[in-house]
């Protein structure tokens, strides 16, 4: 009879059933997310239950993020992809599948007997010669500005093919590497500001340098400004009405109250004239403002904006180099926001406000259209990862090439190096070259393409030396990815493979789950 040590409701699952119910969540999650992965990926549709919002996304993260789990390795899973959107942006479906892959070839090895640790030390030396491998093949464009350029209009080209953006991929890719180049090295995404505006078409989208608030100008203030000087406040411009809050005020004549009024303006007349007396010409405030002081700015010729939010107004103190200031004595402690023009635009039906010229030149604006807020929203995901990507290629300026080709360059490197291992280890090294040879067979799967027999046509062509074949997706063949300029960054691929042994390793070293009893409630 088993001893019971654990508190009632506690449960402990041990070795098999532990690495079985292990195995299982991650898997399944596995298959949920390959699905949407490659330029013929499939999307998902995430309904909240709460609130009944859908979104329609193929964004690996995304759709991990929005999933309730209760399987403690399939959790692990969705941590890796979290990272990998926050470390490069990109590659969270590839992170989750190759993780799920290396699994799946673990649990054969452990039905055939062999020890956990045995597979854990056979997947080190399979990582190793797989990044060795991947380094090897990485190319360097950066000392050729011209070809450097091509690269990342190629890695944004191929991180959008799996996209909902991927029909008009030309055009979101040169948008892309417009901006990314504007930030001059910099990988501050802060500075590219996307806004989201339902209405037109997805082409109708276009980078605009300098900045926009999704905000108007204030009734009487001029619509156009050129050579401003900015002030960019958060402060409240509303006592023009009394506000004595949780006082009386008894007061024995309405003339006694007009004096209280008269006070009141006298102030704001002042705050307004300490505000005047920067030498402004455009008073952005992050509070409203009411009429009285509104119209002492106007009259001054300041041009009046009220109620930017707070994230329009940060970025726009970042943007134009001004600081936000919430006291007026001290004008020359003040540090004000430039820029060449301000003027009101219109996007679809709506007005807003373009700071253009600014002081941090590398700032633009991404105006995204779309049919659908879930449309819209989707573009804005794709954007965002195609954007993360090339920031981080130009800082890690190596890339590799796509379309399964670096899977199986490293699949093909790790079987090689599978020959030299003594020992059972030499088993768990040819597993990882056959999970690594599973992303390629999943990217021609979700094309509908015949995946084992591209892939052993891949594969001979890697052994016959042609380092740079890949699938061509739009034929359904082998082709050169270097002639078709599918890239990949680098920095990218290396996270994947890192990330995805990293996670196997630790979930195949799992052998005990202990799950503690739920606290009961007290009755009452």
């Amino acid at each position: 009879m088993s001893m019971q040590i654990f508190g009632e409701q506690a449960t402990e699952e041990k070795a098999e059933n532990a690495r079985l119910s292990s195995f299982v969540g991650a898997l399944a999650l596995g298959d949920l997310v390959k699905s949407t992965l490659g330029p013929k990926g499939m999307n998902k549709i995430l309904q909240s239950a709460s609130t009944g919002e859908i979104n329609v996304t193929n964004d690996g993260a995304t759709i991990l993020k929005a999933i309730q789990l209760d399987n403690a390795a399939a959790k692990i899973l969705v941590n890796i992809s979290k990272v990998q959107d926050d470390e490069v942006g990109d590659g969270t479906t590839t992170v989750t599948v190759l993780a799920a892959e290396l699994l799946r070839e673990a649990e054969k090895l452990i039905a055939k007997k062999i020890h956990p640790q045995t597979i854990v030390e056979g997947y080190r030396i399979a990582s190793l010669a797989a990044l060795k491998a991947l380094e090897k093949a990485a190319v360097n464009n950066f000392s050729n500005p011209h070809k450097f350029r091509e690269d990342l209009f190629n890695i944004a080209r191929t991180t959008l093919s799996s996209k909902v953006l991927s029909q008009d991929k030309d055009y979101f890719a040169n948008l892309a590497v417009d901006a990314v180049l504007r930030l001059k090295g910099s990988i501050d995404l802060e500075h590219i500001q996307i806004i989201k505006k339902v209405g037109g078409k997805l082409t109708d989208s276009y980078l605009d340098e300098g900045f926009i608030l999704d905000k108007t100008i204030a009734v009487n203030s001029p619509k156009r400004m050129e050579n401003v000087k900015i002030l960019i406040a958060n402060t409240s411009m509303d006592t023009d009405k009394i506000k004595i809050f949780g006082a009386r005020v008894k007061v024995d004549s309405t003339g006694k109250l007009a004096e209280l009024e008269r006070a009141e303006r006298e102030k704001m007349k002042a705050k307004v004239d300490a505000i005047a007396a920067h030498g402004i010409n455009c008073f952005v405030n992050r509070q409203l403002i009411y009429n009285y002081p509104e119209s002492l700015l106007t009259e001054k010729g300041i041009m009046v904006i009220e109620h930017a939010d707070f994230e329009g107004v940060e970025r726009l103190s970042l943007v134009t180099g001004g600081e936000i200031a919430s006291t007026f004595d001290r004008p020359d402690l003040v540090k004000l926001g430039q820029c060449e023009l301000i003027e009101e635009i219109m996007i679809g039906e709506d007005k807003l406000i373009k700071f253009s010229g600014v002081a941090a030149g590398e700032a633009c604006t991404v105006v995204l259209r779309g049919s659908t807020n879930q449309m819209v929203d989707e573009a804005e995901r794709s954007l965002h990862d195609a954007l993360s990507v090339l920031s981080q290629t130009v800082k890690e300026t190596r890339t590799v090439l796509g379309g399964g080709c670096a899977e199986m360059l490293m699949s093909c490197a790790v079987e090689d190096e599978a020959r030299s291992v003594k020992g059972k280890k030499a088993l768990a090294v040819e597993a990882f070259s056959q999970a690594l040879k599973q992303i390629p067979i999943i990217l021609a799967d979700n094309a509908g393409y015949d995946s084992s027999d591209l892939v052993s046509r891949l594969r001979a062509a890697h052994y016959e030396g042609h380092s740079d074949a890949g699938l061509d997706m739009e034929q359904g063949a082998i082709g050169s990815m270097r002639e078709l300029g599918i890239t990949e960054s680098y920095k990218l691929k290396r996270q994947v493979v890192l990330s995805a042994s990293e996670a196997a390793e630790m979930i195949i070293r799992v052998d005990d789950i202990l799950r503690a009893a739920p606290r009961r409630r007290e009755a009452v």
